[in-house]
């Protein structure tokens, strides 16, 4: 990756092309307004992604729960220094954080929420060694900033991954996505390591097993341009996964996931909203995620301490390119930002009137199913089953009982039911029932890749290692590159975790 403001090359060409292959043609619809729990809104981003969420974190401190910064720089560092000393590794000295504190302080509860609320946030921070784009120096000051307002050793969280670039990281192959050890388009790799889970658990505490393909009925398209002001630095639409229990009223958490510089839906098409993992986890876990998008800016502009730069890679605005007020709640993209998740939030739950149904319970459990049982619910026409928060009946259950299958053995779920009345319209949630299938739980084994292979767990061609069994590509076969086999069957692996 070149520089964040400037790497660009001849790439105007190409995000045009991107954007006509990639373009959705879904229709884009309205950001629906859902019943969010408000202690439950959190924020991560990557690279000027990053610096947003900590932006965004400080800014509105009394809205966002938790921040999670993956290879981003410390609040208001470039709104001071040259952008090219907040990153490549620079070393931030004591007295650029002193500067970037009096802001906090003299901010607090005016331009920002009051600077108090900083020291209940969970904060997650992720960078690679290999990470020379931005690199572990920045992102150790913005473990300092945090410490300095209050943030807990037992609230922050901050992990250097060996061998990691400039990445969004996870622990899963995704078609289009580069190697962990290299900063390239999209910015997203198989690192053995599950960055959305890890930032997700910060949040939310133990979360449920993933859903690893989430229905593409939950992902939207919606029209941010109510929200924008017109900013020449976000595009008409985003994006958004709302589970399926969200979408009928049942209340939720939401998440703001925001992407890096080349990573707008207009250069990579939706690689970040479907490749990170979030709406893996958000699936089954009551975790609606909202995707807002930059676009491409090549006007140049005065900015804070940079001169004039143009935004040709999209990037999220760390540096000022859109008024010295950036980092403030008043900055366009991020009161922008803050408008979308207020009107996410708008929402009260509900849906139809029928009652929650009663008696949920499981029965005859195997290694792959479970029967959920419930009372009867006066004039309802069938009813949807929920396992982990994601729906799983496929059509409407008539019956007062389901037969969920595919399970995993040895692994708890939890399943909850709600009536549908003649409408179609659904009533309110039962409480879960939980219910721990049969068998032997899968075992993981986490090694380098010459590892896997001299234990039998996988074999190498032409250079790479592949995974026994599901002859899964595990990158470059060596002693370098680590990666996390699941154990299914005898002599059959699969990248992933165990839950």
């Amino acid at each position: 990756m070149k520089t964040l403001a400037h790497r660009m090359g001849g790439v105007a060409a190409s995000v045009l092309a991107a954007f006509a292959a990639c373009s959705s043609t879904a229709a884009v619809v309205t950001l629906p307004q859902l019943n969010i729990d408000k202690s439950g809104i959190t924020v991560s981003g990557l690279s000027s992604g990053g610096f947003m969420a900590n932006q965004l974190g400080y800014a509105y401190a009394s809205t966002f729960k938790g921040v999670g910064v993956f290879a981003g720089g410390p609040y208001m560092c470039a709104g001071h220094s040259n952008y090219t000393a907040c990153m490549y590794n620079a070393s931030i000295t004591a007295s650029m954080l002193s500067t970037m504190q009096a802001d906090l302080n003299n901010w607090s509860g005016t331009s920002n929420d009051a600077l108090a609320n900083v020291a209940a946030q969970k904060v997650f921070m992720f960078v690679g060694t290999s990470d020379y784009t931005v690199g572990p120096n920045p992102m150790s000051a913005v473990q300092t900033q945090y410490t300095n307002n209050g943030v807990t050793a037992a609230n922050l969280s901050y992990v250097q991954r060996s061998g990691t670039a400039h990445v969004f990281p996870t622990d899963f192959d995704s078609t289009g996505n580069n190697s962990c050890g290299t900063s390239a388009s999209p910015y997203i790799a198989n690192c053995s390591y599950d960055g959305a889970k890890a930032t997700l658990a910060k949040f939310y505490g133990t979360l449920n097993a993933r859903n690893n393909a989430p229905a593409a009925a939950n992902y939207i398209e919606f029209d941010q341009t109510p929200y924008i002001a017109g900013n020449p630095g976000l595009a008409a639409s985003g994006w958004a996964y709302v589970p399926a229990n969200c979408a009928s009223g049942a209340q939720c958490k939401l998440h703001v996931a925001l992407h890096g510089c080349q990573q707008n839906y207009a250069t990579i098409g939706d690689k970040f909203v479907r490749n990170t993992g979030y709406t893996r986890w958000a699936d089954t876990n009551s975790i609606v995620v909202l995707f807002p998008q930059t676009r491409v800016d090549n006007t140049s502009r005065q900015t804070s301490a940079s001169g004039s730069l143009a935004n040709p890679n999209g990037c999220w605005d760390w540096i000022g390119w859109y008024g010295n007020g950036f980092a403030q709640k008043a900055g366009t993209q991020m009161a922008a930002i803050k408008a979308m998740v207020d009107r996410v939030s708008s929402g009260s739950g509900g849906g139809g009137t029928l009652p929650a149904p009663t008696g949920v319970a499981t029965s005859n459990a195997t290694d792959t199913t479970m029967t959920i049982g419930w009372n009867a619910v006066s004039g309802a026409a069938g009813y949807h089953v929920f396992r982990n928060g994601g729906q799983v009946d496929t059509s409407l259950v008539t019956s007062t009982s389901y037969l969920d299958s595919g399970l995993a053995p040895a692994t708890t779920y939890s399943w909850t039911v709600a009536a549908v009345d003649g409408n179609g319209a659904q009533g309110a949630m039962s409480s879960p029932a939980s219910g721990t299938t049969t068998g032997a739980a899968a075992t993981c084994y986490t090694a380098s890749n010459y590892a896997h292979t001299t234990a039998g767990r996988a074999h190498q061609s032409g250079g790479y290692a592949y995974a026994n069994g599901s002859n899964q590509n595990m990158g470059l076969w060596n002693v370098f590159v680590v990666t996390t086999l699941k154990q299914t069957a005898p002599n059959y692996y699969v990248i992933g975790t165990c839950p």
